[in-house]
């Protein structure tokens, strides 16, 4: 059964009467993180997805099949679809043309009543007038009623009403706009960030396609003649016909690992009275850890939610009762619990609501109670039918749960041995930790520190009131290729597990954390960024809250430091800062030593805890990256990568990163 939302069948005619005024504008330009989120890169990119998620609720609604977005050449972000163009009629309430309603009135939409749109993918809503009031520059180009209709906007204030232009036979909108430098921390897009988010958003909407093209210049490749050649321009064009299977079998060809069963289990169902269905489709691997992915309205829930909390009980009620139907599981034997039966999972659960409500902390939890009962049933009632068809594959995804099972069991044992030892609780804290003075977890840090040359300097340096110091020896076991109570018999990741004072894995608990800033403070060498990657999977894998909550960040020591003469000596970060600084410099009349002149950090153990302090430590000059997880499917395909089994893969991925420090913002 297809699940179509209602605005395909009654084919609404979305007109100036569809469009509801809530507000104003007056607020969005002077406090911008209210609607955005903040003005940073997130913010910056957010733009360009609330024009977007407009187009998309026109292919929702079954009138845009094709949506073109465009890096300009001189930074403005162009987008164009095919769907039913933005009414132009002079709107009923307000005595203006509904395209400048809509595009400088706050929540002026059709998303806001029952005419315009049954399902609409926008998480607020606020959509092109937000756009319009953080851009410097605006325009519109709507195809509707025979002709093409113009406006453009400076400063969100209309260049002049809206004009009619040639005559036209199709119907879209085109959206071009340039984000205010004034507003924006920068102004610069990223490419493989929207890359990432297209490829999602055309997983979601089987069938539509999205094209992403950058035309800002490039920098020139160098052919096997070691000649400079143009770059060719970067595009992607995204389309799958299987929407969400494709999505499944993407993110487990990362994992290589093998398949507990070859077919991809899928479902669709809609209840169009309570304007709700959901998209569904899932595939067991012998990975150790699951990769649900949870969507509403084409948001990524990475909060979980209702929706979730039906799936989940859904699949451990069921896998249950079908094993002791078929006297898998014996009538002394414990059920399977909920990790258990979702190890190795990739699934992907896609919900449309009419109305959805988000909650949480960063407003990506469902809180729809009706979700947890609907998706609850569908699933049971559709992987039941699948089970009793496929009953090999159903044995084999058994099989895997009783194998996590008892890993599980040996996990608990490991915990309660380690407990009896002090090891992961109480008064025992780690030997090696020196812990800081604060019993306050928002003041408190911890540093996460390779070496123990280094761990000396950083406890040196460090402000003992608030700052404690975890020194590791050598590189942590990689959890990606074993599961918990391995984990939890390395003596490294017993030191953090107690350090850090939450727990690990089911048990873990973000109230209970002692540091509300857990830095990760490596050598910025290839192996110091191989622990690095290690930690982040360990607290990706078993403590992923830390990161959800913005509590991890990555220490950005100096790679340099300039002995100038005849100034204060410099510390630089990255090779082009170096050239950069020296330039300078030297146009200052600043002068170097030719022989020492240029000092190079090769490993945090070679600073003096003055300078660790200075650069790395202090929160007067440091600088730390926050580890984010925007997109929890992206960086479980990256982590799965990085830390897998497929050699080649991991080389090209790296090959194809290494230049570009972002991969670590997962």
């Amino acid at each position: 059964m297809t699940a179509e939302p209602e605005g395909t069948e009654t084919k609404n005619e979305y007109g100036a009467g569809d469009i509801q005024v809530l507000e104003g504008l007056e607020a969005v330009r002077k406090r911008p993180g209210m609607y955005i989120g903040s003005t940073g890169p997130r913010g910056l990119h957010h733009l360009v997805y609330e024009i977007v998620d407009n187009s998309v609720d026109e292919a929702l609604a079954g009138y845009c099949d094709t949506i073109d977005v465009t890096i300009l050449a001189d930074g403005g972000v162009r987008v164009i679809d095919n769907g039913r163009g933005i009414p132009v009629a002079m709107h009923p309430t307000e005595g203006k043309s509904t395209v400048e309603v809509v595009l400088t009135i706050l929540h002026a939409g059709g998303k806001f009543g029952g005419g315009g749109y049954a399902v609409s993918g926008g998480l607020h809503g606020v959509g092109s007038s937000v756009v319009n009031a953080l851009s410097s520059r605006f325009n519109v180009a709507v195809q509707r009623e025979g002709f093409t209709w113009n406006m453009s906007f400076t400063d969100s204030v209309p260049d002049a009403p809206l004009a009619q232009g040639e005559p036209s036979d199709g119907t879209g909108t085109t959206i071009s706009f340039w984000p205010s430098a004034a507003i924006f921390e920068s102004i610069e897009f990223d490419y493989a960030t929207l890359k990432t988010r297209f490829q999602q958003m055309a997983f979601l909407n089987k069938g539509l396609r999205i094209n992403l093209t950058d035309e800002r210049a490039q920098d020139p490749i160098i052919d096997e003649h070691g000649e400079e050649q143009p770059a060719p321009q970067p595009h992607h064009s995204f389309m799958y016909e299987n929407g969400i299977q494709d999505y499944v079998q993407y993110l487990n060809s990362a994992k290589r690992a093998d398949l507990v069963h070859d077919e991809i289990i899928a479902f669709e169902s809609e209840d169009k009275e309570r304007r709700i269905s959901l998209e569904m489709a899932m595939q067991w691997t012998t990975a150790y850890t699951e990769s649900v992915h949870t969507y509403a309205n084409t948001i990524n829930t990475h909060e979980g939610g209702t929706h979730e909390e039906g799936f989940r009980a859904a699949l451990t009620t069921l896998v249950n009762k079908y094993a002791r139907e078929k006297n898998i599981l014996k009538e002394k034997d414990e059920n399977l619990s909920g990790d258990d039966v979702r190890e190795g999972l990739t699934a992907v659960v896609s919900i449309k609501l009419g109305e959805p409500q988000f909650e949480g902390q960063t407003k990506t939890k469902l809180g729809n109670t009706e979700a947890k009962a609907f998706v609850q049933k569908v699933v049971g009632d559709h992987l039941g039918d699948w089970f009793e068809r496929n009953p090999n594959a159903a044995k084999e995804i058994i099989r895997k749960a009783l194998q996590a099972a008892t890993a599980r069991l040996a996990a608990r044992k490991a915990r309660e041995t380690a407990r009896r030892k002090g090891l992961l609780e109480g008064g025992g804290m780690p030997g090696k930790l020196k812990d800081c003075s604060s019993k306050d977890p928002s003041i408190s840090e911890i540093f996460i520190v390779e070496g123990d040359s280094a761990g000396g300097s950083a406890v040196q340096g460090r402000n003992p009131a608030t700052q404690a110091i975890l020194p590791l020896r050598g590189k942590i076991l990689n959890v990606e290729k074993a599961r918990l109570d391995r984990a939890l018999g390395n003596a490294e990741v017993q030191a953090m597990i107690t350090a850090f004072g939450a727990g690990i894995g089911e048990e873990f608990n973000t109230d209970k954390a002692r540091y509300h800033k857990i830095v990760l403070m490596a050598d910025a060498d290839v192996d110091g960024q191989h622990i690095t990657t290690l930690l982040l999977t360990l607290l990706f894998r078993y403590m992923r809250p830390l990161i959800e909550l913005g509590y991890v960040y990555l220490a950005q020591p100096p790679l340099y430091r300039l002995k100038w003469t005849n100034a204060e000596h410099e510390y630089v970060f990255s090779d082009a800062e170096r050239d950069a600084q020296l330039a300078a410099g030297a146009a200052a009349g600043r002068r170097i030593p030719k022989d020492n002149g240029i000092q190079r950090y090769k490993g945090l153990g070679e600073m003096n805890y003055q300078e660790l302090w200075e650069t790395t430590m202090s929160p007067e000059t440091r600088t730390l990256l926050q580890v984010t997880m925007d997109d929890a499917a992206q960086a479980d395909e990256t982590f799965s990568t990085l830390m897998g089994e497929d050699v080649e893969a991991r080389r090209t991925f790296i090959q194809q990163n290494a230049k570009d420090v972002r991969f670590l913002d997962i």
